[in-house]
């Protein structure tokens, strides 16, 4: 087998101390400004959640998912459809100015003034923002999936695991 080495460990280590020294902000949702469009990016979501459940169905359907593999793969899906759902109801109403204001004193802290009447939205808002919650297992179960798949192409031995 073929592997790929992109950085060397001299390489890696210089990339996740300038990470260290250098942090930026990385936010999980994303606000998007006018040259894309909301429109276009809310679209996206709807079609890697469609995407993700044809893939669940194709698994299910040529009974793949005995497989540890494939059957990681298939839950990696699933987190990405429940990300997508929550990320796109994020973005309907953070776009949506009469519903709340946010106010963002600093980087790590922000507070939400919910209009009367519609005080549950702000708490629908709070409770997707944390979507990190299903895309990092999402991510973990994909990896994972790729993990099981290689080695078993590796080995050129089929894992026929019941766990």
């Amino acid at each position: 087998m073929m592997r790929c080495r992109i950085f060397g460990v001299g390489g890696s280590a210089a990339f996740l101390l300038a990470g260290l020294l250098f942090p930026l902000p990385a936010f999980a949702v994303q606000v998007h400004a006018e040259p894309e469009g909301l429109y276009v990016h809310q679209m996206a979501h709807a079609f890697f959640a469609f995407s993700m459940g044809i893939l669940i169905y194709w698994l299910r359907e040529r009974r793949l998912t005995a497989h540890k593999g494939w059957r990681r793969l298939q839950y990696a899906a699933l987190f990405f459809i429940l990300w997508n759902v929550d990320t796109f109801i994020n973005h309907h109403l953070e776009a949506r100015g009469d519903l709340f204001e946010i106010a963002t004193p600093g980087v790590f802290t922000a507070w939400i003034s919910p209009n009367p009447g519609v005080e549950w939205v702000a708490l629908v808002f709070y409770v997707t923002k944390m979507d990190h919650l299903l895309c990092v297992p999402a991510i973990v179960f994909l990896f994972s999936s790729l993990h099981h798949l290689l080695r078993s192409a590796d080995g050129g031995r089929v894992e026929d695991e019941a766990s």
